[in-house]
């Protein structure tokens, strides 16, 4: 059988050759299959693309797709698939965060247990800030709330699948990509593999707190509806505590008289309400853009060069 290893890098130089020296490893473990690796090379301003031609000067089983500019890894993920022709298809990093030891496990569990595919997850989060670790808990358990996707705490994008699951993940086309959750949006048979957190081998993450923030979102609007639905009932609860607010003013100043000065008070449920309002605007705006950008039908990346023959 073969299988494809797709492989996203932005400025990888410095961790590829640790990278295919561990894959040589799981290769040859793996004598039943035909193990290729296709990177995509996302817009790197570093060396990345000059190491994989040398790559793949001395070894076939190296392919490369280059970006005209960066896209993004999901956009580097989706070209992968789509290029990618294998019996078996898996995605990893280049900075063996994702341990190609695994490989082997992951083609056996599909081969002689008959799952369509095996996906990780970390046991722990050694070496990561704490800050970070607790919203990254935090996101997984909402979404494993508000959404139909079956996302599993620590879970990485490091999985092998079965050419059925490639394909149901190919039909949907959509811009605005969040594969953690359409890979549990799809279904199939899945099993999970556990292992202890690793280090990157070279170089720096690319995530930053910022940057993972921005893309939780992304998942929470890709994946659920209920933001939406929480602010038209909020606003609900709103008109009714305003309403009950209203008759509660007018009553006292009927019964008192000059209750109905104190414009601090005024100011202050103004201002809240208009919080309020602002932050579903917000809502239905990110909504709105992710639509926006689906209308308009760009293509998810644009590839500039390869080393593919098909």
């Amino acid at each position: 059988m073969k299988v494809t290893a797709i492989v996203p890098c932005y400025n990888e130089e410095a961790a590829l050759q640790y990278f295919y020296e561990e894959m040589q490893k799981a290769r040859q473990e793996l004598p039943e299959a035909e193990v290729e690796m296709l990177f995509v090379n996302d817009g790197s301003s570093d060396g990345t693309l000059l190491k994989l031609k040398e790559l793949a000067s001395v070894d076939e089983g190296v392919k490369y797709i280059s970006f005209s500019r960066n896209f993004g890894k999901e956009a580097a993920i989706y070209a992968g698939l789509s290029h990618s022709d294998g019996d078996l298809t898996v995605i990893m990093d280049a900075d063996l965060q994702d341990p190609p030891s695994l490989l082997p496990v992951m083609y056996r569990e599909i081969v002689e247990n008959g799952y369509d595919s095996v996906a990780t997850r970390r046991v722990n989060r050694k070496g990561e800030p704490k800050i970070r670790s607790f919203f990254a808990r935090r996101f997984y358990r909402l979404m494993s709330r508000i959404s139909k996707a079956d996302m599993v705490d620590g879970a990485r994008d490091y999985r092998m699948m079965s050419r059925p699951f490639v394909d149901a993940l190919l039909t949907m086309g959509e811009y605005n990509r969040f594969s953690k959750g359409l890979f549990g949006w799809v279904g199939f048979r899945t099993k999970w593999l556990e292992y202890e957190n690793v280090k990157r081998v070279a170089g720096e993450t690319k995530w930053s707190f910022w940057k993972l923030l921005l893309y939780s979102i992304d998942g929470i609007v890709a994946f659920s509806t209920l933001p939406l639905s929480l602010s038209a009932l909020f606003g609900i609860f709103m008109c009714v505590v305003s309403a009950a607010a209203i008759v509660f003013i007018i009553v006292r100043q009927l019964l008192y008289g000059g209750s109905a000065f104190g414009w601090p008070s005024l100011i202050c449920v103004i201002m809240f309400l208009g919080g309020i309002q602002l932050l579903c605007i917000g809502i239905l705006g990110s909504y709105l853009a992710k639509t926006y950008l689906e209308v308009k039908k760009r293509p998810i990346y644009i590839m500039k060069e390869t080393n593919l023959e098909r």
